[in-house]
């Protein structure tokens, strides 16, 4: 292990072992604060309770995942091929950022009500903003004399695109990815929060209104793992499939 990496794991030693020894000798009530090993044990012995709705949660996040691919590659691509389509479309994806997630939820709820679709379109929301972004610049930064090279062979667009552009842009697609689905968490929980009938989000809510707060952390504790998880595996996936980079 590398000596940031023993660094950092000292470091998170150390808050874990303060949170659990100012929980203990100032006996901090349950209801309040936890102790860690409190909060591990009720993630690891309530699993039957807490694995469904994880189940509902990853569902979403990753439908919300495949929904944004879907519109941030087009799209990105076609504002990189039309300049006056990014310029028409660049504000829309700013505010699309600036509104408060909080704002869209309820409106969510009342056009696709209490199932999986509004969550799925929180998730792909927050997502699709870092993808887009991501791609844009990758294209855009492509080496000027690589584009002069493809022209000077006789390349059209779409084979420029295919050959060139795409390959070139993957880190930044890869990285924007990376950001994408490590928040996919916060759209599909704050559905959940507003309404619904399953999912961490909505185990939260239940737990916090009967005072089970060490349920309310095990849960974010799952959450956690989810999101680094998925960070891993599109790492993984970045390194099998750029591996000239």
């Amino acid at each position: 292990m590398r000596k940031s990496g023993i660094i950092a794991l000292a470091g998170v030693i150390l808050i874990f072992t303060t949170w659990e020894l100012a929980c203990r000798i100032l006996s901090v009530p349950d209801f309040i604060l936890p102790a860690p090993t409190r909060i591990l044990a009720v993630a690891v012995f309530q699993a039957p309770i807490l694995l469904p709705h994880a189940a509902v949660t990853a569902l979403e996040i990753i439908m919300g995942i495949s929904l944004s691919l879907l519109v941030a590659v087009p799209l990105a691509t076609m504002m990189y091929a039309n300049p006056s389509i990014e310029r028409a479309i660049s504000p829309f994806l700013v505010v699309s950022q600036a509104i408060p997630v909080f704002a869209l939820a309820p409106l969510f709820i009342v056009w696709f009500g209490y199932g999986i679709a509004g969550k799925v379109f929180m998730a792909a929301i927050i997502i699709f903003f870092p993808i887009t972004v991501s791609l844009l610049e990758g294209y855009k930064n492509c080496d000027s004399e690589y584009v002069m090279l493809f022209r000077l062979m006789g390349a059209g667009f779409w084979d420029t695109l295919r050959f060139l552009y795409w390959p070139w842009a993957l880190p930044y697609f890869f990285a924007g990815l990376k950001v994408g689905v490590t928040v996919a968490t916060i759209g599909a929980v704050i559905g959940e929060w507003v309404g619904a009938q399953q999912g961490l989000g909505y185990l939260m809510i239940q737990a916090n209104a009967r005072l089970r707060v060490d349920m309310v952390f095990a849960a974010i504790l799952w959450l956690s793992v989810m999101g680094m998880t998925m960070w891993i595996c599109v790492g993984i996936i970045e390194k099998k499939v750029i591996k000239w980079n």
